[in-house]
C-alpha cells in the first residue's frame, strides 16, 4: 500500500513537473516578432529624451549628444539635437532633412547614411518585416523586458555593421549599433510616453 501511494506520489509530481515544463516553453514561444511588431506600432505617437555616445577606436572618451525626439507612426521622426549644439532633423520615407532658416532641406546622404536611417525608422516603428529584408532577426525575453539581435544579410551592411542589439519593454529603449571596424554607437531612449496625437507644432513640422 505504502509503494502504491509513492508510486501515485511520484506520477502526481511527473505530471506537475510536465505541466510545468509545458506552461515555461508556451511562455518562452508566447512573445514573437510578430507580437513585439505589434506592441512598438501600437503608439500613435512616442516622445522621449536620447542620449547618443558614439565609440571610437581613436578617442578615449565616447562623443555624446543629448536631446528630445518625437517618433509618428503616419509620419516619420523629428530628432531634436540640443547638445553639444542645437539642430533639428526630420527623418522619414523620402530621406534626412534638417531645419534651416529657409524650411526643412533635405542633406545627401550615401547609401550606407540612407539604410541606416530607414533601420532606425524600421526599429522604433517595430517594422520587423522591414528588418527581415536585411537581417536575422533573434528575438529573446518577453514583452515588459525583450532583446532582439540583428544580424547583416546584405552586403551593404556587413560592410559597416557586425550586429545591432536592440533591447526595450513597452517601447525601445536601447539601441547599440557594432560597426565592423570597431566604433559603436549607443543610443538610450529615456522618458519614453506613448500618446494619441502630435501637437499642432509637430504636425506643422512634418508635413512642411
Amino acid at each position: 500500500m505504502k509503494s502504491g501511494k509513492h508510486f501515485i506520489a511520484r506520477y502526481i509530481s511527473r505530471i506537475a513537473s510536465g505541466l510545468l515544463l509545458a506552461s515555461i516553453a508556451q511562455l518562452a514561444m508566447a512573445f514573437d516578432l510578430d507580437q513585439l511588431s505589434e506592441q512598438l506600432g501600437e503608439p500613435e505617437v512616442v516622445r522621449g529624451s536620447f542620449i547618443q555616445e558614439k565609440h571610437l577606436r581613436a578617442l578615449p572618451q565616447p562623443l555624446t549628444s543629448r536631446g528630445r525626439f518625437v517618433l509618428a507612426k503616419d509620419h516619420g521622426l523629428l530628432w531634436l539635437l540640443e547638445r553639444p549644439l542645437q539642430q533639428d532633423y526630420r527623418i522619414d520615407a523620402q530621406g534626412i532633412a534638417r531645419r534651416s532658416e529657409q524650411g526643412w532641406q533635405f542633406v545627401a546622404q550615401q547609401s550606407a547614411t540612407a539604410q541606416q536611417n530607414r533601420l532606425f525608422l524600421a526599429v522604433l516603428k517595430g517594422d520587423s518585416s522591414g528588418l527581415r529584408q536585411d537581417f536575422e532577426l533573434s528575438l529573446s525575453g518577453t514583452a515588459e523586458a525583450w532583446q532582439l539581435d540583428l544580424t547583416p544579410r546584405s552586403v551593404l551592411l556587413k560592410q559597416v555593421f557586425k550586429a545591432i542589439v536592440i533591447t526595450g519593454g513597452e517601447l525601445v529603449q536601447r539601441i547599440e549599433l557594432q560597426e565592423t571596424q570597431g566604433d559603436s554607437t549607443v543610443l538610450r531612449l529615456e522618458s519614453s510616453q506613448a500618446d494619441q496625437s502630435l501637437s499642432d507644432a509637430e504636425q506643422h513640422d512634418f508635413q512642411n
